[in-house]
């Protein structure tokens, strides 16, 4: 399992928003919850798009060894999904992807207040997440690669397995759609 938050912090540790300013979209605002939530959104967008020669990168060392993997996290775009499976087929590697789907704020606002109790209500937080969710959604349409909403909880993996099918998606088959 690679979290690719890890690598995403990485990344940050060994930057700066001078050399590389597409990676700290985020420095010195203490607050996200003070800018609306398209202009987070968009923050988030770009710094993704940005991390996608990391996603690669990555990628591109798991094709070198003959162990099983997955990567997940929140940077993960569908572009650069959509180019690890070209590399992975040219390469000889098979390279699957699929995008969970949690577009509801209200069940975000309270996972979040599940997991994190000590950080009160995260409304705002939650209002981004359920925003980049679609916009994942939408991506991942586009590039031809399934998304499986998230919930029922139950049943959740046999969706994701269904998504992937034996050989994974294909192109042919853009933006499936897998609900309860």
């Amino acid at each position: 399992m690679v979290e690719f938050d890890d690598v995403v912090s990485a990344v940050e540790a060994m930057t700066t928003p001078e050399h590389h300013p597409a990676l700290h979209h985020f420095d010195g605002i203490t607050d996200t919850a003070r800018l609306g939530v398209d202009r987070v959104l968009d923050l988030q967008i770009a710094t993704a798009r940005a991390l996608e020669p990391a996603v690669l990168g990555v990628v591109r060392n798991r094709l070198t060894v003959d162990v099983p993997a997955v990567i997940e996290g929140d940077y993960l775009t569908p572009a650069a999904a959509a180019a690890a499976i070209r590399e992975g087929r040219a390469a000889g590697r098979r390279v699957r992807a699929v995008f969970l789907h949690e577009g509801d704020p209200d069940r975000i606002t309270a996972n979040y207040a599940a997991r994190e109790p000590a950080s009160g209500e995260q409304r705002h937080r939650a209002e981004v997440s359920a925003a980049y969710s679609h916009w994942l959604a939408d991506q991942a349409a586009r590039h031809g690669l399934p998304v499986v909403e998230c919930r029922p909880w139950d049943g959740l993996a046999g969706r994701v397995e269904r998504a992937l099918g034996q050989d994974g998606p294909t192109m042919s088959d853009p933006g499936r759609r897998l609900g309860p």
